[in-house]
């Protein structure tokens, strides 16, 4: 399987958005990330969303998407994002993949 997921700290009032095959690999490698990573500067961060794809090229266009939106500043708060229709996943479901 394929995943989009959203980290937040609340140290640096920052999200890391991310695309993995192995989300669990990938949570123990924020965890312990390298000084020059930008997940090294805080060491609160919490999974606060993630979305599991069907194929590597569905996840990183969702993941693209996302960062996408949070650059323009359309979104939701991602603490606000669920699976339950919030405005991010009605954006997400009308994506052509």
């Amino acid at each position: 399987m394929h995943y989009v997921y959203i980290l937040q700290s609340e140290k640096l009032n920052r999200y890391y958005i991310g695309y993995t095959a192995n989300i669990t690999t990938r949570l123990e490698f924020h965890e312990n990330s390298e000084a020059r990573k930008f997940t090294y500067n805080a060491d609160d961060w919490d999974l606060v969303f993630s979305l599991e794809c069907e194929t590597k090229t569905q996840a990183l266009a969702i993941e693209k998407h996302i960062k996408m939106m949070k650059s323009k500043n359309i979104h939701s708060k991602p603490t606000d994002i669920s699976r339950n229709g919030s405005k991010v996943e009605r954006k997400i479901q009308t994506l052509t993949i």
